[in-house]
């Protein structure tokens, strides 16, 4: 697969099938991902990767402490803004809404959407977890080397025929992936990944998320 076909067919998919996935191609894709660009060469990412019994006891850990209300919030981990501008809150409430539609959840379907949110902390039932931190000390400047990074890895995975989908949601339960995990204290938790195969029969797999225009986004300045 070329780079271009790479991209293009790179998508955040949320049903995978149960079929394992050689530690083979995963070694090969984290290899190749250590190519991946950092400021002065930092390389400042650490990756945890997980299956079985391990990634199982994640997810029971980390839903049972979804049900007891025990997340801590993005403002308290100043991941996300409080406030968003409304082109960005737009573009969130897009793709969410168009996910839910897809499943047949409405506006006001709390139990719904709680139930879909959750699937997240099966890692949407791939075999595969992935988990990337940084030193805690490092600033905004290694958390965009460590995107970098993130980014390769899923465009390394289709180059396997595996997909991905890149998960915010778990650092809001870091401690029983920094448990299970044996992730050293001075390490930051600052995003999840579920790896597989995608299972073409479900339709949230369907959803392919807008881009703005290109003209909107990129200013040539200099050029005649």
């Amino acid at each position: 697969m070329d780079v271009e076909q790479a991209i293009l067919t790179r998508r955040s998919i949320r049903a995978f099938t149960d079929q394992p996935v050689p530690k083979e191609a995963i070694d090969r894709i984290l290899t190749l991902s250590q190519r991946a660009p950092s400021g002065t060469n930092t390389q400042p990412w650490h990756t945890y990767v997980c299956t079985g019994e391990v990634k199982d006891a994640i997810s029971r850990d980390v839903l049972d402490m979804a049900e007891k209300g025990q997340a801590k919030s993005y403002d308290e981990l100043d991941y996300y803004p409080a406030k968003w501008k409304d082109i960005h809150r737009d573009r969130r409430r897009g793709v969410g809404w168009g996910l839910y539609g897809l499943l047949g959840i409405e506006k006001g379907d709390r139990e719904g959407s709680i139930r879909q949110g959750r699937r997240n902390f099966k890692f949407f039932d791939a075999p595969v977890g992935l988990f990337f931190t940084i030193d805690s000390y490092l600033l905004r400047g290694s958390w965009s080397d460590a995107g970098l990074y993130m980014q390769t890895v899923m465009l390394a995975a289709r180059g396997e025929g595996l997909h991905t989908c890149p998960q915010a949601a778990w650092i809001n339960y870091p401690d029983p992936i920094l448990r299970h995990l044996n992730i050293p204290d001075d390490q930051v938790l600052i995003s999840g990944m579920a790896m597989g195969y995608e299972d073409t029969t479900a339709i949230e797999n369907t959803l392919v998320s807008e881009r703005d225009d290109v003209t909107n986004v990129v200013h040539y300045v200099g050029f005649d």
